[in-house]
């Protein structure tokens, strides 16, 4: 089957935010190493000239293409980051180059799909592309946003928003979940979930060994849903109930329940049971810990509840497990 090349440009210039230039790149990368047959990414840095553009991390990178050799190109996705400026009080504030504005609002016509990360949505509404859009950008800089463009239905709670053939993402790491939401609107969600598997849970193993994993949730589209992954994740050892988590969300029991299964498709315990099993699948590769010392660490409690959760999910013993997976440590 031919493979289809859809180019991916991504405008990087002076201060840029570098984590909004090599995210995306990595995630088609992966793209392409995950399926065969589908359509494949060719990702080019784009600058106004070739010469190296210090991002706002101090690292040089450097451009694959001018602005200018990209005049008669047909471009399939343009990835507009973001930069910002810090003031002594530590307030935040995007910065918005009218040199960069002009490329990208000479580049938008003959793309299609225009899509931002973090603080890159300041330059599109420069443009007017997002004019009478619902957008997103990073949280401390969505109240800029909408007092400099109020023809822009600004919202600053999902991780990233589509309105037509523009995209809007949110905070810096959100580049990865932008960009696979990008990779499910092409390739579907199969070969996005394949390479979120990649990104999130790859594990290092000896050459030929299979991966052995909990099925990995899709990627949540609010902030909420994400702190209280995060949430669980830090105190994973610790009792956690519907009723706290709810306290520590600010809603209600019910409300918490229903948005688990709105977002993840699962119940806050069900949830929880598939990270604790993740954890505790993880320290039976990589360590030599006891049993008991598993299930505490990992919030199960007793062994008893350890191995009903591993026959549940994943149809073995803990013991089992960790004799066909257990690595030797580097």
């Amino acid at each position: 089957m031919h493979t289809v090349e859809r180019l991916i440009v991504i405008v990087v210039f002076e201060g840029v935010d570098l984590l909004d230039v090599t995210g995306p790149p990595e995630v088609f990368s992966l793209a392409r190493r995950e399926t065969e047959e589908a359509a494949g990414y060719d990702v080019v840095l784009a600058a106004e000239t070739m010469d190296p553009v210090v991002t706002a991390a101090g690292v040089r990178v450097l451009p694959d293409v001018t602005f200018e050799a990209l005049a008669s190109r047909s471009i399939d996705t343009l990835v507009v980051p973001g930069a910002v400026e810090v003031d002594g009080q530590r307030r935040v504030k995007a910065l918005v180059d009218p040199a960069v504005v002009e490329r990208v609002r000479q580049l938008a016509p003959r793309t299609r799909r225009v899509t931002s990360v973090c603080v890159g949505a300041h330059i599109l509404a420069a443009c007017g592309l997002l004019d009478g859009k619902r957008a997103t950008t990073h949280w401390s800089t969505a109240g800029q946003l909408a007092a400099d463009h109020p023809a822009i239905e600004v919202d600053s709670d999902p991780i990233f928003i589509r309105a037509g053939e523009v995209w809007t993402g949110a905070g810096i790491s959100a580049c990865l979940d932008l960009s696979l939401a990008l990779i499910a609107d092409d390739l579907g969600e199969a070969v996005a979930l394949r390479v979120a598997r990649q990104l999130v849970m790859y594990l290092k193993r000896p050459s030929g060994q299979s991966q052995f994993s909990v099925p990995l949730e899709q990627v949540s589209a609010t902030r909420r849903i994400e702190e209280l992954r995060h949430y669980i994740l830090r105190h994973i050892a610790e009792p956690l109930t519907v009723a706290h988590l709810a306290e520590h969300a600010h809603v209600s029991d019910r409300q918490l329940t229903r948005i688990f299964k709105n977002e993840l498709g699962l119940t806050p315990h069900a949830y929880i049971e598939s990270v604790r099993v993740e954890r505790a699948r993880n320290q039976l590769e990589s360590t030599d810990a006891t049993l008991e010392r598993i299930a505490n660490a990992c919030g199960f409690g007793t062994v008893d509840t350890l191995v009903r959760a591993f026959r549940r999910r994943l149809d073995t013993t803990p013991t089992e497990y960790r004799r066909r997976f257990r690595t030797s440590p580097d």
